[in-house]
This record gives C-alpha cells, sequence and structure tokens, in this order.
C-alpha cells in the first residue's frame, strides 16, 4: 500500500517521526515522505541526516494553518498525523494552545484530508485518552472521536480515517528512561509513587502498528497494540541500581496506571493475536463484518490498564533493551 506512494507525517520532526521515516524509506521505498512542522530548527537538524537522499521533502507549517495544509497535501496519498501538544504539565498552564493544536489542528487536517483526496490517515493517540483525567488526555479524545467520525464526512469511497493508540515510548525525549539515566549519577531517583506501573512500547513497534492500520482499516478503527508492562520502581531499579528511591507524589494529571481501554470501550472492542481493536459506535459500524474480520469479542467489562496487564516487561529484558539502543536514547 505504501510502496511507491507519497506520505506526509505532521509532526514529523518528534520521536516518531524519526524513526518512522527511516523504516519506512527501508521497507516500503516511497516516491516521497513530506515531513510537515512548525520548528525549522529541527527540520534543518533532520534534513542532515536525509541530503542524500531526494525522496525526502520538508514543509514548514501549522496543523493549526488549515490554508498550509491544502498547499502541503497537494498529491498526497497518505497521512500519519503525529502533531500534538502533548506534555501533560504544558496543557494544564496553556489550556487554550493545547485545544488549539490537538482539537482544532485534527480538524482542519480532516477537513483538509476529504478535500485534496488523500486515500488514508491514521492520527496517533495515546493512552491518556481513554477516561482522561488531564487536559491533554481530553483533547486527544476529543480528537480520536474526530478523526472516527471523519470516515462519515468522507462517505464511503473517500479518505478513511483510523487512529493508533499506544502508552510509554522507552527512550524517546522527555520519558522517564532517559531522564532517569541523566541523574543517576546524583544517586536519588524520584518515584511519584511506588505502586505506578506503565506499558513499554519502543518506537520501532508504534510504527509497525502504524503499518499495520494503513493495511487493516476500513475507517473509524482504534487500534492498540499488546505491549508489556513495568512497575516504575522496577525500572528504576535497572536504570539506576545504585542509586536511592524517593517517593515525591503523584503529579498533576498524572495517573497511577496507564488505561487504553475501558470498560465503555470493551462492548466495541475485539482481540487479535498481536493488537486489540476498539471499533465505532457511530453508524453501527461496531457490528461491521469487514471492520471485524478474525477478531474475537473482549468479555464485557474488560479493562487494559498497565497493572492488569497479563505480560510484564522483566529487568532483564529492559536491560537487553537499553544496552542495544543506549546510543539514541532521548536522541529522538
Amino acid at each position: 500500500m505504501l510502496k511507491g506512494s507519497t506520505i506526509l507525517i505532521t509532526g514529523g520532526t518528534g520521536s516518531f517521526g524519526n524513526t518512522f521515516i527511516p523504516m519506512t524509506l527501508e521497507k516500503y521505498n516511497p516516491r516521497k515522505i513530506i515531513i510537515y512542522s512548525r520548528d525549522e530548527m529541527k527540520q534543518w537538524d533532520m534534513a542532515k541526516k536525509f541530503k542524500d537522499d531526494p525522496r525526502v521533502r520538508f514543509f514548514i507549517g501549522d496543523v493549526r494553518d488549515k490554508e498550509r495544509l491544502y498547499r502541503a497535501l497537494d498529491g498526497v496519498d497518505y497521512v500519519v498525523h503525529a502533531a500534538a501538544t502533548k506534555i501533560v504539565p504544558t496543557a494544564e498552564y496553556n489550556p487554550f494552545e493545547c485545544v488549539k493544536t490537538n482539537i482544532n489542528g485534527a480538524m482542519n487536517l480532516i477537513d483538509a484530508c476529504i478535500d485534496k483526496k488523500v486515500k488514508g490517515v491514521v492520527a496517533l493517540s495515546t493512552d491518556k485518552a481513554s477516561s482522561p483525567i488531564n487536559l491533554y488526555g481530553a483533547t486527544k479524545l476529543a480528537s480520536d472521536k474526530l478523526f472516527v467520525a471523519g470516515n462519515s464526512y468522507a462517505g464511503g469511497d473517500g479518505t478513511k480515517f483510523s487512529v493508533v493508540r499506544y502508552g510509554n515510548v522507552m527512550g524517546s525525549r522527555g520519558s522517564v528512561i532517559p531522564f532517569f539515566m541523566s541523574i543517576r549519577e546524583e544517586g536519588i531517583l524520584p518515584i511519584t509513587d511506588d505502586r505506578m506501573t506503565r506499558f513499554m512500547i519502543s518506537l520501532e513497534e508504534g510504527v509497525e502498528l502504524v503499518w499495520h492500520a494503513f493495511e487493516d482499516m476500513e475507517g473509524g478503527e482504534i487500534y492498540v497494540k499488546k505491549i508489556p508492562s513495568m512497575k516504575v520502581t522496577d525500572l528504576a531499579r535497572v536504570v539506576a541500581p545504585e542509586a536511592k528511591q524517593e517517593v515525591v507524589g503523584i503529579r498533576p494529571g498524572e495517573k497511577l496506571h496507564e488505561q487504553m481501554i475501558s470498560a465503555e470501550d470493551a462492548y466495541y472492542t475485539y482481540e487479535y493475536e498481536e493488537h486489540y481493536k476498539i471499533l465505532p459506535t457511530i453508524n453501527n459500524w461496531s457490528a461491521c463484518p469487514i471492520r471485524i474480520k478474525d477478531g474475537k469479542k473482549v468479555p464485557e467489562g474488560f479493562v487494559y490498564a498497565s497493572d492488569n496487564n497479563k505480560e510484564w516487561m522483566s529487568d532483564a529484558q529492559l536491560q537487553e533493551w537499553i544496552d542495544k539502543n543506549k546510543n539514541k536514547i532521548g536522541s529522538i
């Protein structure tokens, strides 16, 4: 599907884009990948990495700017929507800006993609959109609903929209592993709560989930990858075995455990070998055989959260991942 196509990725200079682009260039050999983002310095730095690859193009723009999106989407086949205001405290203190990017930006992109006859769009979501307790999660839940409903606006033969949802990305900028690594020499690691758990997914697994969504989607599905969990105290012990752990309390808007599928979602959720799929509640799409395919309905009341997960990452598995990726942790 992606082979020989033109792909645009919003927010493409972020952690996801830095992994998606080289992996997609190698696997699918697209005709062109367009990085659409508003930070010229990040684009400048990224362009150095791909300076000899004519398939990689850069486009300065903001998802808040609908006219700019229309221009950028000329001739585009597929879109990955990764642009977002996503730091929880930043969103809490700048709520108007968060809404403008995460909600208004999603509306702009949906309209532009339909009008420009883009074939398919996959939007990145977050565990925080499931039963949200902070503004970032609330705006991403709204964004998810907008992309699902976008299929109604597009019509049966128009643009297809779907969503992928995953939790803590190991080693990405601003995440807990590089943070702990940066302060471990101080001898004390701050732990918000010693009961806290988190899902663990690599950027590569996130990219593969997006690929799968493009191949599988009929429109309106939310894809949730099956991934292991880990206690934050265990994670801290692996990163800095000699450091003391100090409980400092949960920050505003922070959850004790990550959740990706709520009990309310369970009515419309199907299980597959490597992922779950939450089907749309509108237009009776949740009963659509083409969307369900070979999925098995999850039991009533099912919740997919980091504390009730069946799969857990061991200390050895995390250490192996750190050893393999130590040169790029926190750099993308």
